[in-house]
């Protein structure tokens, strides 16, 4: 009776575990103190000028994203976003990420003013992708948790390179 109750546990943590986080090709890796709570299992750039560097030399493009910790629109949507499996595959396998709890003193980053949480796309030539926004027209690069499909479609328009001859 043990034994069938002991191999029915391990099939239940077996099968459970399957369902769980995405977890890159490369394996496990261990949480970056960069990521924030927005994707553990992803590589974070530090700094804006750093993220810009990996873009333009990885040729892939950089989805920046602009929040507080403290603000309750931010960790809606962290909890969302960090969640989605296709979301977190996605950016491991075609961004460069950055995640800011500060303004940057580019203003190309802030289009429409300086809201959180923002997320804003930069192809590898550098350039804002001002045709890659959100629903809104007073926020143009808000996202809510209800919007992640949304930001799914705008991450493969980001993922097509205005200039692919870098």
């Amino acid at each position: 009776m043990i034994k069938a109750a002991l191999s029915v546990l391990l099939v239940l943590v077996a099968v459970s575990s399957s369902f769980g986080k995405y977890t890159p090709k490369t394996g496990k890796r261990v949480p970056q103190t960069l990521a924030r709570g927005w994707g553990d299992q992803l590589i974070w750039a530090q700094t804006y000028e750093e993220a810009l560097y990996w873009s333009r030399s990885r040729n892939k493009p950089l989805m920046v994203i602009f929040h507080l910790e403290d603000c309750p629109h931010s960790q809606a949507l962290k909890k969302v976003f960090s969640e989605d499996n296709k979301i977190q595959k996605t950016l491991d396998e075609d961004f460069i990420v950055l995640n800011l709890v500060y303004e940057t003193t580019d203003k190309h980053l802030s289009p429409d003013g300086q809201y959180v949480p923002r997320i804003i796309f930069v192809d590898p030539s550098m350039t804002v992708r001002a045709d890659v926004n959100g629903r809104y027209s007073n926020r143009m690069y808000a996202y809510e948790p209800s919007d992640i499909n949304l930001l799914l479609n705008n991450m493969a328009k980001a993922k097509k390179l205005l200039k692919s001859e870098l």
